[in-house]
Protein backbone atom coordinates (compact mmCIF):
# COMPACT_ATOMS: atom_id res chain seq x y z
CA UNK A 1 0.00 0.00 0.00
CA UNK A 2 1.65 3.76 -1.15
CA UNK A 3 -0.06 6.57 0.25
CA UNK A 4 0.18 9.85 -1.53
CA UNK A 5 -0.42 13.64 0.15
CA UNK A 6 1.34 16.56 2.06
CA UNK A 7 3.13 15.58 5.36
CA UNK A 8 1.57 18.67 7.43
CA UNK A 9 -2.01 17.60 5.85
CA UNK A 10 -4.60 17.17 8.44
CA UNK A 11 -6.67 14.61 6.17
CA UNK A 12 -3.19 12.81 5.61
CA UNK A 13 -2.25 12.60 9.35
CA UNK A 14 -5.61 11.06 10.24
CA UNK A 15 -5.48 8.64 7.48
CA UNK A 16 -1.45 7.71 8.39
CA UNK A 17 -2.35 7.52 12.21
CA UNK A 18 -5.36 5.39 11.48
CA UNK A 19 -3.39 3.02 9.64
CA UNK A 20 -0.68 2.71 12.44
CA UNK A 21 -3.56 2.17 14.75
CA UNK A 22 -4.42 -0.51 12.52
CA UNK A 23 -1.11 -2.09 12.28
CA UNK A 24 -1.77 -1.58 8.62
CA UNK A 25 1.85 -1.73 6.53
CA UNK A 26 2.36 1.58 4.10
CA UNK A 27 4.83 3.72 2.40
CA UNK A 28 4.41 7.57 2.43
CA UNK A 29 5.26 9.49 -0.61
CA UNK A 30 4.96 13.36 0.23
CA UNK A 31 4.28 15.43 -3.07
CA UNK A 32 6.19 19.03 -1.78
CA UNK A 33 8.87 16.65 -0.93
CA UNK A 34 9.19 13.72 -3.13
CA UNK A 35 6.97 15.31 -6.27
CA UNK A 36 4.71 13.77 -8.66
CA UNK A 37 4.99 12.73 -12.47
CA UNK A 38 3.01 12.25 -15.15
CA UNK A 39 2.61 8.62 -15.66
CA UNK A 40 1.54 8.29 -12.17
CA UNK A 41 -1.24 11.21 -12.65
CA UNK A 42 -2.32 9.69 -15.76
CA UNK A 43 -3.00 5.86 -14.07
CA UNK A 44 -4.93 8.19 -11.25
CA UNK A 45 -7.14 10.33 -13.75
CA UNK A 46 -8.03 6.88 -15.57
CA UNK A 47 -8.99 5.08 -12.17
CA UNK A 48 -10.70 8.14 -10.75
CA UNK A 49 -11.13 10.88 -12.66
CA UNK A 50 -9.53 14.31 -13.01
CA UNK A 51 -13.00 15.84 -11.04
CA UNK A 52 -12.26 13.26 -7.90
CA UNK A 53 -8.72 14.24 -7.52
CA UNK A 54 -8.75 18.18 -8.12
CA UNK A 55 -9.56 19.64 -4.27
CA UNK A 56 -12.20 22.41 -5.10
CA UNK A 57 -12.06 23.06 -1.29
CA UNK A 58 -8.97 24.14 -0.54
CA UNK A 59 -6.56 27.15 -0.27
CA UNK A 60 -4.31 26.46 -3.41
CA UNK A 61 -7.91 26.12 -5.40
CA UNK A 62 -9.12 29.38 -4.21
CA UNK A 63 -5.99 30.93 -4.57
CA UNK A 64 -6.71 30.46 -8.50
CA UNK A 65 -7.73 32.98 -10.34
CA UNK A 66 -11.64 33.40 -11.43
CA UNK A 67 -10.67 32.76 -14.54
CA UNK A 68 -8.96 29.95 -14.72
CA UNK A 69 -11.63 28.20 -11.75
CA UNK A 70 -14.50 29.45 -14.12
CA UNK A 71 -13.06 27.18 -17.30
CA UNK A 72 -11.71 24.53 -15.58
CA UNK A 73 -11.55 21.66 -18.20
CA UNK A 74 -9.24 18.19 -17.90
CA UNK A 75 -6.04 19.52 -19.60
CA UNK A 76 -5.95 22.66 -17.16
CA UNK A 77 -6.67 20.53 -14.40
CA UNK A 78 -3.98 18.02 -15.48
CA UNK A 79 -1.37 20.85 -15.78
CA UNK A 80 -2.81 22.73 -12.44
CA UNK A 81 -2.02 19.06 -10.33
CA UNK A 82 1.44 19.13 -12.04
CA UNK A 83 2.65 22.28 -11.32
CA UNK A 84 0.80 21.86 -7.88
CA UNK A 85 0.67 18.61 -6.14
CA UNK A 86 -0.85 20.78 -3.38
CA UNK A 87 -4.60 21.09 -5.17
CA UNK A 88 -4.68 17.00 -5.33
CA UNK A 89 -7.54 15.86 -3.25
CA UNK A 90 -5.64 13.97 0.00
CA UNK A 91 -4.50 11.49 0.52
CA UNK A 92 -4.49 9.24 -3.02
CA UNK A 93 -3.88 5.38 -2.19
CA UNK A 94 -2.76 2.50 -4.11
CA UNK A 95 -3.47 -0.84 -2.67
CA UNK A 96 -3.87 -3.70 -4.93
CA UNK A 97 -4.01 -2.21 -7.92
CA UNK A 98 -6.76 0.14 -6.98
CA UNK A 99 -6.53 3.45 -6.55
CA UNK A 100 -8.49 5.19 -3.98
CA UNK A 101 -8.99 9.34 -2.94
CA UNK A 102 -9.60 10.72 0.55
CA UNK A 103 -10.17 9.20 4.23
CA UNK A 104 -13.09 8.22 5.95
CA UNK A 105 -12.57 5.70 8.20
CA UNK A 106 -15.51 3.47 7.72
CA UNK A 107 -14.98 3.00 4.65
CA UNK A 108 -11.13 2.68 5.12
CA UNK A 109 -12.05 -0.60 7.89
CA UNK A 110 -14.26 -2.00 4.76
CA UNK A 111 -11.73 -1.15 1.76
CA UNK A 112 -8.55 -2.28 4.21
CA UNK A 113 -9.48 -5.11 6.01
CA UNK A 114 -7.33 -7.71 4.55
CA UNK A 115 -4.43 -5.42 3.53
Amino acid sequence: MKIYGIRNCDTVKKARKWLDEQGIAYEFHDFKKDGLDEDRLSRWEQAVGWETLLNRRGTTWRQLPDEVRDTISAQSARDIMLENPSIIKRPVVEHDGTVSVGFKADDWAKQFSNA
